[in-house]
């Protein structure tokens, strides 16, 4: 239990491990990847996860009984950090069940430089870079931002995936078939 002001409530850990008895797995997994990310100080007023896969894993244990408890165990296990949003744990989920590499978060164009572009997911090896596009990409600044990110991929010789609420639609099949066959491509 944490308190806002002054009002008991349950922690966000804790509200993940009751909610594995109602929620889908992937949904369960989803939700975990946003315990566990990463927060951007500057937009969200914390620099710390919600929760670490460690303290789950001790939550975990410490409620052998819960119903949905192992239901969770399978979540923490497919759980990453570095998924900003559920559609990109789901796009993940979905190219893990397509039999696809386990692809990287928040992949840097440079990973020495911390202010070089960054795609959602991607592949290095392959020089495959995929990025989904939600409701706040929409906005002119936002937008430009984009297009500077995506001309940095293009122009380094990657292929580069944008994905939207359309692709989610449709369980990301079609988007799944392009990251294949650029990935047979470069290989």
């Amino acid at each position: 239990m944490i308190e806002i002001d002054g009002i008991p409530v349950s922690a966000p850990p804790r509200t993940w491990l009751d909610l594995a008895r109602e929620l889908p797995l992937k949904y369960l997994i989803a939700m975990g990847d946003q315990l566990i990310r990463i927060p951007r100080p500057r937009l969200e007023f914390r620099s710390q996860p919600h929760a670490y896969k460690d303290g789950l894993r001790l939550l975990i244990r410490q409620h052998p009984n819960v119903k949905g408890v192992e239901k969770a165990r399978l979540a923490l296990e497919e759980m990453r950090v570095g998924a900003d949003s559920f559609p990109e744990s789901f796009l993940r989920l979905a190219m893990r069940d397509a039999h696809l590499p386990e692809p990287d978060l928040q992949l840097r164009l440079d990973p020495q430089d911390r202010w070089s572009p960054a795609a959602d997911l991607g592949y290095r090896r392959f020089r495959i870079a995929i990025q989904y596009d939600g409701a706040h990409h929409r906005t002119r600044e936002q937008q430009s931002r984009d297009n500077r990110r995506d001309e940095s991929f293009v122009n380094a010789g990657w292929s580069y995936f944008k994905v939207n609420a359309d692709d989610l639609d449709e369980g990301f099949e079609n988007v799944i078939v392009r990251i294949k066959r650029a990935k047979r491509r470069s290989a």
